[in-house]
């Protein structure tokens, strides 16, 4: 990337980004998890771009594997640990190439400080909460000429949490239902040096909030579109530069009257570098908001992905469990073949 085109990105991500409407924490727990499982977790340590790396391809290069992942966010400041866990499962390769992959994801938080660092509101009290998040993801990925493969995902998911309030007002209940979901991408990869991809998920639920005042629904829509390219300048070094687009909608928002969108758009910038060749990998990137750092190992038949992120998640879910929160994430990914 030239010298001018950082600014620029941060830029644009400067005139993108509000923070117009936020959805029931019960949604915003999930995205703890969501990305890494989606992207993969060597996606994730070099700065997150699912557009390249992390696209729906990267099955095809992992048929006939299990893997297990695992993850913990803990906050600094108001001491909130929340963790996940998901195992998956790669066919051998079928259908002139294709592969597919199915995902199952459990994710937790108990005893959390809910809205504890922001300002009061009637819907947004500071309260104790646990919550919970449970989904399933199916990826085929199909190649359809040279170098060119498409991803398909479906996802299936529910979230729920209980808030006390610490004013001791009555509880508040969020519960999520599922409503088709899924994402499409294209990645193109014309030699070893060179790859860009495009991808989007379309994530929606119906959420419901029962309180005091009564019970409210609403359809909640997020929508996810990532843009990026790979460079490899010499073997075993690869850079990786994309943009990431949100866009949120909440019908309770709505029918409450309150800003019921956002909008939001940040750069995504990686780099990974082969310590040991064909066994240890290092990576560091910006992943939106949050710097983060990666590391592989790999004996075969088993390879070991973990990351270390700082700030995860805080572009999407703001400061709704705390402002500062440090992340460790694990794949152990298993070659059966």
């Amino acid at each position: 990337m030239g010298s001018r085109t950082i600014p620029w990105l941060a830029a644009l991500a400067v005139t993108l980004s509000t923070t117009a409407a936020q959805a029931g924490p019960e949604t915003s727990l999930r995205d703890f998890a969501s990305e890494t499982v989606e992207s993969g977790v060597r996606s994730v340590g070099m700065g997150g771009d699912g557009a390249t790396t992390g696209n729906y391809e990267r099955i095809l290069r992992e048929p006939g594997a299990a893997s297990l992942d695992a993850g913990v966010a803990r906050y600094a400041d108001t001491a909130n640990a929340i963790s996940f866990v998901a195992a998956s499962f790669t066919t051998p390769p079928f259908w002139d190439g294709a592969a597919l992959s199915a995902t199952a994801l459990s994710l937790r938080g108990t005893d959390l400080r809910v809205w504890d660092d922001t300002a009061p509101t009637p819907l947004a009290p500071p309260s104790l909460g646990d919550g919970s998040s449970q989904e399933a993801r199916f990826v085929l990925a199909k190649p359809l000429l040279p170098g060119v493969t498409l991803g398909l995902m479906l996802s299936y998911a529910q979230s729920q949490m209980t808030l006390l309030p610490f004013a001791g007002t009555p509880a508040i209940r969020y519960e999520t239902s599922w409503l088709p979901s899924g994402g499409v991408g294209l990645h193109w990869r014309p030699d070893e040096r060179w790859e860009l991809g495009a991808r989007i998920t379309a994530v929606n639920d119906e959420e419901t909030r029962d309180d005091a005042s009564g019970l409210r629904s609403g359809i909640v829509r997020t929508y996810d579109a990532r843009l990026g390219g790979g460079w490899s300048p010499w073997r075993g070094t690869r850079l990786d530069a994309g943009f990431v687009v949100r866009q949120e909608a909440s019908g309770v928002d709505a029918a409450l009257r309150l800003p019921s969108t956002s909008f939001k758009g940040f750069p995504t910038v990686g780099v990974e570098q082969a310590l040991v060749r064909g066994r240890v990998w290092a990576r560091v990137g910006l992943d939106e908001r949050t710097w983060t750092t990666g590391l592989s190992l790999r004996a075969r038949p088993v390879t070991v992905d973990m990351a270390y992120i700082y700030g995860i998640a805080l572009s999407r879910i703001d400061e709704i469990f705390g402002q500062h929160n440090a992340s460790l994430l694990a794949t152990l990914r298993v070659d059966l073949r």
